[in-house]
């Protein structure tokens, strides 16, 4: 069982930086697949990035790539991702999503995450 929180949503300038964070609870955190999904209004919750259990490989949609970095602190159980150069069609609710026999390279479908948490909303202005 783990229990995920996201904070650092908010309201930008397109062009700025935000940083996500997501609080995980449970004892073995470093044994999940880690990632991020968004919705934006009226559209299908998509996949953002994946990151593997040891921090090491990182994956990201097209859209996002060049642009966000996914990473995380085993340490801290906490994942991030920093996303520079924002535009517009990012404003989204972005999800923090975990599951153990995910694969970070090969799973972006949201129904191979079992764990997510409740979003943290990303406006960004134009």
């Amino acid at each position: 069982q783990v229990q995920l929180v996201e904070s650092g949503g908010g309201a930008v300038q397109a062009g700025g930086s935000l940083r996500l964070s997501c609080a995980a609870s449970g004892r073995t955190f470093s044994s999940y697949t880690m990632g991020w999904f968004r919705q934006a209004p009226g559209k299908e919750r998509e996949f953002v990035a994946a990151i593997t259990r040891s921090g090491i490989s990182t994956y990201y949609a097209d859209s996002v790539k060049g642009r966000f970095t996914v990473s995380r602190d085993n340490a801290k159980n906490t994942l991030y991702l920093q996303m520079n150069s924002l535009k517009p069609e990012d404003t989204a609710v972005y999800y923090c999503v975990a599951d153990q026999h995910a694969a970070a390279g090969r799973s972006k479908e949201v129904y191979e995450y079992g764990y997510w948490g409740q979003g943290t909303q990303v406006s960004v202005s134009s």
